[in-house]
């Protein structure tokens, strides 16, 4: 099979594949110990017939024993992970995959070349590959420790004495040092790891090599906590000014491979000064809590934001972070949240386990996830997602956020709604959720200009309702629904 150099769309699809989990079930397949080799081509052709055009393999880097360690002995987490696996063994606790120790292929994976043989076969079928770039911090036990240790935040043992969570004693041959494990300002220190000092130019010149050099392997990353090494969020954590470190990274990188693609996990309100800094996408963390938290209005406005800054956000419903969709959102407000989600325009962020879905959240500590029975209708559902999503309105297509008015005079049920039209060529959609427990009515006005003298034929495609509607009404008065709770829809529009 050759190589197929397909374009991104404008609104692409990825899938986030949690690669020990998935070679832990392969291997259990197999009785006996799988690599990255032995992903069968069927389970490609499956994900390439989902209209996938980025596959995302978290965790595929060296760690080290320091780090499992770590996560072994750590009380908090094992109870984790205890929850998550009542039958827990030792062997299932491989470590954080963000404790890196080095940029080469887990040699349990089957290492660099077998990772080189998937992402060929990838592109065999027009997908690209993603990996993790961790810039905060590196496993214990990484080389630098003896090779470069200005490379990290360094203490005194008064700073040992008096923020233990955030400094550890690490014994060298050179001598025994104390360093800062990485961190966020907000919370304490990860203690299966190591900061970075991004005041050190040196770092940051080694940092960007490590970056150039994974972009050999890859035809993206997903940069883990991409906003800790911004110069103020650096300052106000470690109390050092630190010179920009991502405008020349993303520059470096894509000298050497050219639409090289960086997407960045980041909080704080601070998606659009990263995009400023030269990422493709940001992770939409605000859409999700909104939708978490309920309330069609708060969403609405999220849609307000300019059409530039969107189709560069990365929308999710659940990740290897957050809880399992299946789990947080009731059945109805999952179906509701998930159209509005991965129908909006951006990135369609979706992850492993959701499609079944599943409701145990697996920890990036863990190389095994508990046995879970599909949710026959959630699958189905998500089935059908998946099809309309392949449309080309809504990979390259324009979009618009429609205006939902009151039905009648007293009836405050039409604030329950979204809805949003989409138009590529000759094709039209319009996508409406009724995103509350109540039954609501209202009137949606629609982007079309030439509905008038004219049937249209409305087709829900997640459905099997079909309607016939005069143009005219439709111009003058809009769409008008009448839905019980959590209702979506995505209505084809064709000339009957």
């Amino acid at each position: 099979m050759d190589r197929v150099d397909r374009p991104v769309p404008r609104y692409p699809s990825l899938y986030q594949v949690n690669t020990r989990v998935w070679l832990t079930e392969l291997s259990r397949q197999l009785g006996r110990p799988a690599t990255l080799d032995d992903v069968s081509d069927a389970e490609l052709d499956r994900l390439a017939a989902q209209g996938f055009d980025w596959v995302w393999l978290l965790s595929v880097w060296q760690t080290g024993p320091a780090g499992q360690r770590v996560s072994r002995s750590n009380a908090e987490w094992r109870r984790e992970f205890e929850e998550t696996l009542p039958d827990l063994r030792e062997d299932d606790i491989a470590g954080s995959g963000f404790a890196i120790t080095g940029y080469t292929v887990a040699d349990q994976l089957g290492g660099d070349a077998a990772l080189a043989g998937l992402r060929a076969r990838l592109a065999e079928r027009g997908m690209r590959l993603m990996l993790d770039f961790v810039p905060n911090h590196t496993g214990l036990d990484h080389p630098w420790v003896d090779e470069h240790p200005e490379y990290f935040v360094s203490g005194s043992e008064a700073d040992l004495a008096a923020a233990p969570a955030n400094y550890t004693r690490v014994k060298r041959a050179a001598g025994d040092l104390v360093l800062a494990h990485g961190r966020d300002p907000y919370f304490p220190g990860w203690p299966d790891t190591l900061q970075l000092d991004y005041s050190n130019p040196k770092t940051q010149e080694a940092m960007i090599a490590e970056l150039t050099r994974i972009a050999g392997q890859c035809d993206g990353v997903r940069c883990d906590m991409a906003m800790l090494v911004l110069p103020d969020v650096f300052e106000r954590t470690w109390g050092r000014r630190a010179p920009d470190f991502w405008p020349a990274a993303t520059s470096r990188a894509r000298d050497r491979v050219p639409g090289f693609c960086f997407m960045a996990e980041v909080y704080w309100d601070l998606e659009w000064t990263l995009q400023q800094q030269g990422f493709d996408y940001t992770y939409d963390k605000r859409l999700y809590d909104r939708l978490r938290e309920g309330g069609a209005r708060p969403v609405r406005e999220h849609f307000h934001a300019s059409l530039d800054f969107q189709a560069r956000l990365a929308r999710f419903l659940e990740n290897h972070d957050e809880p399992r969709a299946a789990a947080t959102f009731g059945d109805g407000a999952h179906q509701a949240a998930a159209v509005i989600t991965f129908l909006s325009p951006s990135l369609r962020f979706f992850h492993q386990g959701q499609f079944e879905g599943r409701t145990h959240r697996i920890s990036p500590h863990l190389c095994r996830g508990p046995e879970e029975t599909v949710n026959e209708r959630v699958a189905a559902f998500y089935g059908r997602l998946l099809t309309v999503l392949k449309r080309p309105a809504l990979r390259d297509g324009d979009w618009k956020l429609l205006p939902c008015g009151v039905a009648w005079d007293g009836n405050p049920t039409w604030d329950n709604y979204v809805a949003c039209g989409w138009r590529r060529g000759e094709e039209r959609l319009v996508v409406a959720v009724n995103l509350s427990g109540v039954h609501s009515q209202c009137f949606v006005r629609l982007p079309f200009q030439d509905l008038e003298g004219r049937r249209w034929r409305l087709e829900d495609l997640l459905g099997s309702a079909v309607y016939l509607r005069d143009g005219n009404e439709l111009q003058t008065w809009g769409l008008f629904l009448d839905e019980p709770p959590w209702k979506a829809q995505v209505f084809s529009f064709t000339r009957a």
